[in-house]
């Protein structure tokens, strides 16, 4: 069963290649991007009331990871290239489906932008030119587990 999707919108980063990219959002508070929604006429209703939150998550599609299939296991460049672990248990974008997610900061929406309806956001992890495929509120109260255990990833960077 396949399950087809379009694209909500491109998000524009500084982020041209994806080498120098942080490995995860928010490392870069700084790092802006525009997420261009896609010229609809639905888009105005639903970013309605949107610009109350203070962040939001992206669900993006890995558009140049390059790899013709995944691998069950790779190694975390946190863990050095030392130890493998399951791509399912990793960020890693080489992923039986190239999707991502990211939670950025929301700083603000234009809803008159020249080319359609336009969302600045930071600390973005993003390569420029990637697909979104759709945007969820970050709920602080759902989304937040304080004491989450992190695996091999525990450690603060």
């Amino acid at each position: 069963m396949t399950y087809p999707f379009e694209p909500i919108g491109t998000l524009e980063t500084c982020f041209k290649e994806k080498f120098g990219i942080p490995r995860q959002p928010g490392l870069v508070a700084g790092a802006g991007g525009i997420l261009k929604l896609r010229k609809d006429p639905f888009m105005r209703n639903a970013v309605r009331e949107l610009e109350g939150f203070s962040h939001i998550w992206l669900v993006f599609v890995f558009h140049r990871h390059n790899a013709k299939s995944w691998k069950p296991s790779i190694r975390p460049p946190r863990l050095g290239g030392a130890r493998k672990v399951g791509v399912l248990a990793s960020r890693s974008p080489h992923r039986p489906n190239p999707i991502g997610l990211s939670a950025v900061k929301l700083d603000r929406i234009d809803l008159d932008a020249p080319g359609g309806i336009e969302i600045h956001v930071s600390g973005v992890d993003i390569l420029d030119g990637t697909p979104v495929l759709d945007i969820k509120p970050y709920i602080p109260y759902a989304d937040s587990i304080p004491d989450a255990c992190a695996g091999w990833a525990d450690e603060p960077i």
